[in-house]
């Protein structure tokens, strides 16, 4: 390892380049759909060594000192993210004579910016960095700030945390519900890190035992969690909650009318299927995010025939397009929302989305942008709006739901205090933009993981999948595979895990944050020490 981890130190130039992407890009194989968590043991332990080697010139000055380190980051994190996300190029490929020309933003532009947050995480571990233990908890503090940071700077983007490398199985998702997606993140970072350790033997007892320590107890939580009963669940009959995935080609979804009237016949359809084995009737149906092609509030024939479909004590809750009218020679507001409508055709609730998608629902900065003749993804008139506030959705048997659309779920400023008041999560999405690639597996991890972070079961619903029921614990109940068009029934628990609220989690954070720059700093100090 010694001779391994000096060669490494000493790459210069182009190779040093190179081995720092591909540093990056082996640690995506930790995530879904492949779940090899031991890739990331070997992608920061080639972060550590060649942080090592990020020296700069003796005559530089303090920005100079810090932009190999800079470097080495931004690199590390381009690998990472381009491996990672170079699926959403297919969202561009589906209109393909509109979008052909951003490939690029999507492939390498986006990427690239992602990448800044890893370049400050290595530039903070620089400053504290020193020839021991204390190294490896400088680039987890680094790493715990960055992805901080990346879950709201402009406007948030916190897809693929490290922390979700650590996480691929139920019995390792369940430390976020103590400290969170952050504070697994950053005790990751120090586990995967420690056995850079190894290659220069400073400090290696001490920081091998701890980080073996963090891993037993990141396994060992989860063996007990996962051994505890549930919580009581509430008195009374519990709903038959049917999740719908239709399997539509996101193409097919911006044909003509024609084509419109037979998806949203379609999703009627398989909601009318009897139940499997004999089951019970299903008394709410879950339609995806944008599942009625049309605003339905404008067609009332749609209305009258959900009412023919259900039955009267049935409840449909469906992703659709709302319209507000700003009243006379004004354009309505559009807004990507769900429903839900009684058996009856009467719409008794709804929740529009809070956090939309820059460039894919809105336009960020929009009069520049239109100047040069960008336009949204999709296609609405002027985009989509953001919801002001959050709101929940409450069933006729008193059953409240905390709605998510989309890429909602894994931002975790978007759980407002009134998801205390919440039995379930629901979580409505339209993944057929990105097609048969990771992002679909990515986007079915993280929602699991917000499950357990709140102790709530989840219902999903996507498109073109992956949907499922998931418990408080983050387990598939059960689902319908990915791209497969079907429904599943299942009877719908309020069982809880125990509640931890995100003010605790925080604290823990930030707790964890300040031991770990406390290790820096102490190792630090005696290193100068040591050196002078």
């Amino acid at each position: 390892m010694e001779g391994l981890a000096g060669r490494i130190i000493l790459v210069w130039g182009f190779k040093r380049a190179v081995l720092t992407i591909l540093a990056g890009a082996i640690g995506v194989l930790a995530l879904a759909p492949i779940g090899f968590f031991a890739a990331m043991f070997v992608s920061f332990t080639l972060l550590v060594w060649l942080m090592d080697g990020a020296a700069a010139s003796p005559d530089s000055g303090y920005l100079g000192r810090l932009w190999p380190s800079f470097l080495t980051g931004w690199l590390f994190g381009f690998g990472y993210f381009v491996a990672g996300l170079w699926w959403l190029g297919h969202a561009l490929m589906i209109d393909a004579e509109e979008f052909a020309w951003a490939l690029p933003l999507a492939l390498i532009g986006l990427p690239a910016v992602l990448a800044i947050f890893y370049g400050l995480a290595t530039v903070i571990a620089r400053l504290f960095w020193s020839d021991g233990m204390g190294r490896i908890a400088a680039l987890a503090l680094g790493f715990g700030l960055a992805e901080w940071l990346r879950s709201f700077a402009f406007t948030g983007f916190p897809w693929n945390a490290i922390g979700y490398g650590a996480m691929p199985v139920p019995l390792m998702m369940q430390s976020a519900h103590l400290i969170g997606t952050l504070g697994v993140t950053a005790l990751a970072v120090f586990a995967f890190s420690a056995p850079a350790l190894l290659g220069t033997r400073q400090g290696a007892i001490p920081g091998l035992s701890l980080a073996a320590l963090l891993f037993a107890g990141h396994l060992g939580y989860g063996a007990y969690a996962l051994s505890r009963p549930e919580a009581p669940v509430a008195a009374g009959p519990q709903p038959v909650v049917r999740i719908v995935q239709p399997a539509i080609d996101q193409s097919d979804k911006m044909d003509s009318a024609a084509d419109r009237e037979a998806i949203f016949e379609k999703h009627l359809s398989l909601s009318v299927q009897p139940a499997k084995q004999g089951g019970k009737r299903p008394d709410i149906i879950v339609w995806p995010e944008t599942a009625i092609p049309f605003l339905i509030t404008d067609n009332k024939d749609a209305l009258s025939r959900i009412a023919d479909t259900l039955d009267d004590d049935q409840i449909l809750i469906a992703g659709a397009v709302r319209a507000e009218d700003m009243g006379p020679g004004a354009a309505p507001r559009y807004y990507n929302s769900i429903y839900v409508i009684d058996g009856r055709g009467q719409i008794i609730g709804a929740s529009d989305k809070v956090h939309l998608v820059p460039f894919g629902e809105y336009l960020p900065f929009e009069p520049f942008f239109r100047r040069l003749g960008i336009e949204n993804i999709v296609e609405m008139p002027g985009g989509f709006s953001a919801a002001a506030s959050r709101s929940l959705l409450s069933m006729p048997n008193g059953l409240k739901l905390y709605p998510l659309i989309c890429y909602e779920i894994i931002f975790p400023n978007e759980m407002s205090p009134q998801i205390a008041d919440a039995g379930a999560i629901l979580n409505v999405t339209n993944d057929a933009w990105f097609g048969d690639t990771p992002g679909p597996y990515q986007h079915f991890l993280q929602a699991r993981v917000t499950a357990v972070e709140y102790g709530l079961p989840l219902i999903r619903s996507a498109n073109t999948g992956i949907s499922a029921f998931v418990d408080a614990r983050g387990r598939v109940i059960s689902g319908v595979d990915f791209n497969q068009q079907g429904f599943v029934d299942a009877t719908l628990s309020s069982a809880t895990f125990s509640r931890s609220d995100a003010s605790s989690r925080s604290t823990y954070f930030w707790l964890l944050l300040g031991a770990l720059g406390l290790i820096s700093l102490i190792s630090r100090v005696g290193f100068i020490s040591r050196m002078n």
